[in-house]
């Protein structure tokens, strides 16, 4: 497995500029190696107390085979922010190759499985089959549709266990709550041991954080009353699957606000499943974007490609209703933006955007007629509601206000009006209809030398070239699929706006299991770059029989590139400067500009 390596002639530059520097300068000076990384590991801290032999057995009775002594156990103090994390030691290990993005879960993964099918330990997902999917999606299945999943299954039930990936939410007293797959009430005894082995722990004056046997990864995550679940088999990263149950806590909390742990504190026993009725899709549409959304793992959001005319049109009503007492107004189209408007001081959190977007997409109530709603967002205030005015203008298109006032209902709607009637006017309606079916940025796009649209002077290459709107413009040629130097796609951040754009998916990666291994490949990568302790690093390099991955993080942008496997490392990097190069040629039409950066 190849980890980042942070460049060491880098260091003199601490803001590197992909406008002000020479195309050459900028990427061509990076020392991109391979370094060892752990292929089974354990981030371990120094041990306190003298429990080791009682975790070991409890460990052993999760795995259901390894006698004690053979689980890796780590300890630290609850109050210095560790954890504790087991591991059983698998039987092999591979350390000579990178690691594989495309091995996500038993399909052609690699060291040995600890599954078992005649037990009850959390182990026991078997093998689901020798064809090739990712986390269950293969090319010859249907289209993903939104819902509970195996409502008729339990934890005895062989094909819940051959499920690559669970996430549960349960409370403290060992009652289900939530479930991806299978019948929360059926799950009840199982939920009652995950219970027990967070209490066992924390009993001990520490916290779990991770347990691993095998290919197996068991992902804790405790907030007061509520305890988050995650057991998967699909090699992602730690990070981020924590990452996604704090998502799907914030989507819960977006519901119901932090205030239900009022209700555990009155009963220990209370059962929260009522609450959260119907929410089943909201929940299930969240963890589907697990698998193709990079604002999962970003923190960013993206916004819709538009003409910056159109975009200011769009903003200017907007702003004129929030200066009449709404807190935010945003118009969005599916998951992207089109204009955002915040009260003064007021900043909406990336997340609480993505989990609010998810929350209004997934809920068909919202479509049917307008809606005025108590929602939370976790990252502004995670202790009250807010009140969100919801009015779709078609299929796609949404308007949302939200506003501290509970009986602002008829003004709101009254602002939506106003809106309504501007949008039509100017034509920004069918603008957006027509950006949807236009796409996005393509790397078969990607000009030969992408200058600013007037036509000066190069900066980089001090040379007069034409506009990029020219139809005389022309792309270096290239024999292979995708674009220059074999470029396949790529995600570019900006740290100050929070906003990524993502190129579209193309030949070769135009299938859902082809465009999920490059995510997965991507959320490694986005992880290994910012490791805790380690991290940040500047820029990483890799190859293996998939693709050529290159990232490069400044203080600026962070840039993630998929190459053809046997691109050139020299021309990878130049494509990656003409990519930056071209993202700031046309920032106004794929950024929203002028909004503040959100302060978090």
């Amino acid at each position: 497995m190849t980890s980042a390596s942070s460049s060491g002639d880098e260091t003199s530059d601490p803001k590197p500029n992909p406008i002000t520097k020479p195309p050459e300068d900028q990427l061509a000076a990076l020392a991109l190696s391979e370094t060892d990384s752990q292929a089974n590991g354990v981030a371990y801290e120094s041990p306190r107390g003298n429990n080791h032999n009682e975790i070991e057995e409890v460990a052993a009775a999760l795995t259901n085979s390894a006698p004690p002594g053979s689980a890796e156990v780590a300890e630290s103090s609850g109050d210095g922010g560790g954890g504790i994390l087991w591991a059983r030691t698998n039987s092999e290990l591979e350390v000579d190759g990178p690691e594989s993005p495309s091995s996500s879960g038993y399909a052609g993964g690699r060291g040995s499985s600890s599954a078992s099918s005649d037990g009850s330990g959390i182990d026991e997902i078997a093998e689901v089959s020798d064809v090739e999917v990712v986390d269950g999606a293969s090319d010859s299945q249907a289209p993903w549709v939104p819902g509970k999943r195996h409502v008729d299954e339990d934890d005895a039930s062989i094909s819940w266990r051959k499920r690559k990936k669970h996430f549960f939410i349960l409370s403290n007293s060992g009652k289900p709550i939530y479930s991806r797959h299978g019948d929360e009430h059926k799950l009840a005894g199982f939920s009652a041991t995950l219970q027990a082995i967070i209490s066992f722990v924390e009993n001990g004056g520490d916290r779990v954080k991770l347990v691993r046997a095998g290919k197996h990864q068991v992902v804790f995550l405790v907030k007061g009353p509520i305890y988050l679940v995650c057991i998967s088999c699909t090699e992602e990263p730690y990070e981020s699957l924590r990452m996604q149950l704090e998502l799907i806590y914030g989507q819960m909390l977006l519901i119901l606000t932090k205030s239900v742990n009022r209700c555990f504190e009155k009963n220990p026993k209370f059962d929260m499943t009522p609450l959260l009725g119907g929410t089943d899709i909201v929940f299930s549409s969240l963890i589907h974007s697990f698998s193709w959304n990079p604002a999962t793992f970003l923190h960013a959001y993206t916004c819709l490609p538009l003409a910056y005319a159109t975009r200011q049109a769009a903003g200017a009503i907007l702003q004129d209703v929030a200066d009449s007492g709404v807190l935010f107004a945003i118009l969005m189209c599916k998951h992207k933006v089109i204009s955002l408007v915040g009260a003064q001081k007021a900043s909406l959190h990336p997340d609480d955007m993505l989990l609010l977007s998810n929350f209004v997409m997934a809920s068909e109530s919202f479509r049917t007629s307008e809606s005025f709603s108590p929602i939370c967002l976790p990252r502004y205030n995670a202790m009250a509601f807010l009140y969100a005015y919801v009015h779709f203008f078609d299929a796609d298109t949404y308007l949302m206000l939200l506003t501290t006032s509970s009986e602002a209902f008829y003004h709101l709607k009254d602002c939506r009006i106003r809106i309504e009637m501007v949008l039509l006017k100017s034509s920004v309606l069918s603008e957006i209809q027509r950006s949807m079916l236009d796409g996005g940025m393509r790397v078969e796009e990607l000009p030969l030398d992408p200058l600013p649209r007037s036509g000066s002077f190069s900066p980089h290459l001090n040379q007069h070239t034409l506009p990029t709107d020219s139809p005389d413009r022309f792309r270096e040629p290239y024999d292979g699929v995708g674009g220059p130097a074999g470029l396949w796609h790529f995600v570019y951040r900006s740290i100050f706006l929070d906003q990524y754009v993502s190129s579209e998916f193309s030949a070769p990666i135009n299938s859902p299991r082809q465009q999920k291994r490059l995510y997965r490949a991507y959320q490694k990568l986005y992880a290994s770059m910012h490791e805790r302790g380690v991290g940040p690093h500047k820029t990483q390099f890799r190859r293996d029989e998939n693709y050529v991955l290159l990232c490069w993080v400044t203080q600026d942008f962070e840039l993630y590139a998929a190459f053809d496997p046997l691109a050139d490392k020299a021309l990878a990097i130049k494509t990656c400067n003409r990519v930056c190069q071209w993202v700031k040629d046309v920032e106004n039409e794929i950024f929203l500009l002028g909004a503040s950066p959100f302060s978090w």
